[in-house]
């Protein structure tokens, strides 16, 4: 299934480093004509004689430096004994040919102009192996410097773009959606939560069988051995839990999705962000998803605390499932967050203009909200089991919120979904008589301090700052997926059947 998937669903700019397609089509074309023309044993003079042309422009063509024009290609297949379509195959003629193109689009990238080192023409009496051996340290150094770049900075710029473009859609990809259906459908799936036999019957669907250890590496969340066609996750923490079924669920969108090893954090954030996107179209599929919505907005009583309920999925995944399906399916606008019980947030997502804070990058993550906003002030009150309901008045207009509270090691936090004041008749806890103003980002909202407290006190006191751990943390290395291959090949060959 995987050969025959399309290509990836969130199409980020390419890596400037690489250099144009139509110059990697150029020099294929280049080598082809060169292989044809040593196959038949032409020198490129005798070429040249041939079809009315200089041994020069001919040399410019093979090595890619030149497009040659239609009739002359017509003429060079004429001579060549073979014909224009087999010269434009999109496939390398032979495996010294690939190396070639390889090294040559290897020492055309600005990576490599950056070191000063001179360009290897790849000649006759330059062996295949020293080829290999140059290719293999030019994908080395692309690693690298992969690694490299993948700074906090970066990967919250790259962050900032894939949410940007996600919003730009509504949040919602119909190509995983239709394949998410598509699967659960063959499983047997028809309402409610999503059990985890059929989950297993997804993977088998797919040639996999999932077996749950107690031993995977450290850095891993799901291990697959792509050979033996096993899955490998942990062992069920929470007997029923979401968790476990989300995990194998990855694991399985990774295949259903036709990902390979990513190339650059910003790629390996949108496998990321596309196999999680996967993941919950399976536990609320779409058409039992939206057929829940629909009849509760008919009733006026949607809310993400049945949502949840009615598919055996956390708060949590419920709140951002509902930014996948409502303005696309109940032309409802909204915004999610997931906020720290110190006000930072985590996650982030609006089409509604409601406005986050942001960084210079344009990043939101790790920005703190305004202490008015509903996910904030849910803190505030002693019952933290129900729902919080509360209108916000801001410069951009007012919002109704709807807010869950909880905790984990790390803390406590808090899941909203909000909508604009108009939007609000169709939720469960309208009538809330709690309201606030919010003039962020004005800092005399809630940032500056009371100027009596600040004359008194700013000379004599000195906090000392704490960081979020999110700040710090290394990003993914190496081969992205953030693994080590050491543990991760010693992990397979301990469990691979003898």
């Amino acid at each position: 299934m995987a050969t025959d998937a399309p290509r990836p669903v969130i199409d980020l700019p390419t890596d400037p480093r690489e250099p144009a397609v139509a110059g990697s089509e150029m020099l294929l074309l280049g080598r082809r004509i060169r292989h044809a023309r040593t196959e038949k044993g032409l020198t490129l003079d005798e070429l040249g004689q041939l079809v009315g042309s200089t041994a020069s422009q001919l040399s410019l063509v093979e090595n890619g430096r030149r497009e040659p024009r239609l009739s002359l290609l017509q003429s060079l297949a004429a001579a060549l004994g073979t014909t224009t379509t087999d010269l434009l195959d999109a496939a390398p003629p032979s495996r010294r040919a690939a190396l070639e193109i390889d090294l040559d689009r290897a020492q055309g990238t600005a990576t490599y102009a950056a070191l000063g080192l001179p360009t290897v023409r790849p000649a006759k009496n330059l062996s295949t192996e020293a080829l290999e051996a140059l290719v293999g340290l030019h994908r080395e150094l692309a690693r690298r410097d992969d690694a490299a770049i993948a700074t906090p900075e970066e990967a919250r710029r790259a962050t900032t773009a894939l949410r940007l473009w996600m919003r730009e859609r509504n949040n919602h990809l119909p190509e995983i959606e239709t394949a998410a259906e598509d699967l659960v459908r063959r499983a047997g799936y028809s309402t409610g939560a999503l059990t985890h036999s059929a989950v297993a019957s997804m993977a088998a669907d797919l040639g996999f069988t999932l077996i749950h250890v107690d031993d995977l590496p450290h850095s891993t969340r799901t291990v697959t051995d792509l050979a033996n066609g096993r899955i490998y996750l942990p062992p069920a923490s929470i007997p029923g839990g979401h968790g476990l079924r989300s995990l194998a669920l990855q694991a399985i969108a990774h295949r259903v999705l036709a990902h390979s090893t990513p190339r650059s954090y910003a790629d390996f954030l949108r496998q990321r962000v596309e196999i999680t996107y996967f993941a919950a179209a399976c536990l609320m599929p779409r058409t039992a998803a939206v057929a829940h919505l629909s009849a509760a907005k008919r009733r006026k009583e949607l809310a993400v605390e049945d949502f949840r309920d009615s598919f055996g999925v956390t708060h949590e995944a419920a709140a951002q499932r509902l930014t996948n399906l409502l303005t696309e399916h109940l032309d409802i606008r909204l915004h999610f967050l997931r906020v720290g019980d110190d006000g930072t947030l985590f996650k982030g997502y609006s089409n509604d203009a409601v406005r986050f804070p942001t960084d210079g990058t344009g990043a939101i993550e790790g920005q703190v909200v305004c202490r008015e906003w509903a996910a904030r002030s849910a803190f505030t009150r002693r019952d933290r089991a129900t729902e919080y309901y509360q209108y916000t008045d801001t410069p951009e207009g007012t919002f109704w919120c709807t807010t869950q509270t909880g905790s984990t090691s790390a803390g406590g936090f808090s899941i909203t979904v909000g909508v604009p004041f108009g939007a609000a008749k169709w939720f469960r806890g309208r009538d809330t008589t709690r309201r606030r103003e919010s003039r962020c980002p004005d800092p005399t909202c809630c940032r500056q301090p009371d100027p009596s407290l600040a004359a008194r006190w700013a000379p004599h006191a000195w906090p000392s700052a704490a960081v979020h751990a999110h700040v710090l943390s290394p990003l993914p290395t190496g081969a992205f997926p953030g693994v080590e291959d050491a543990e991760v090949y010693a992990f397979l060959d301990r469990h691979a059947p003898r």
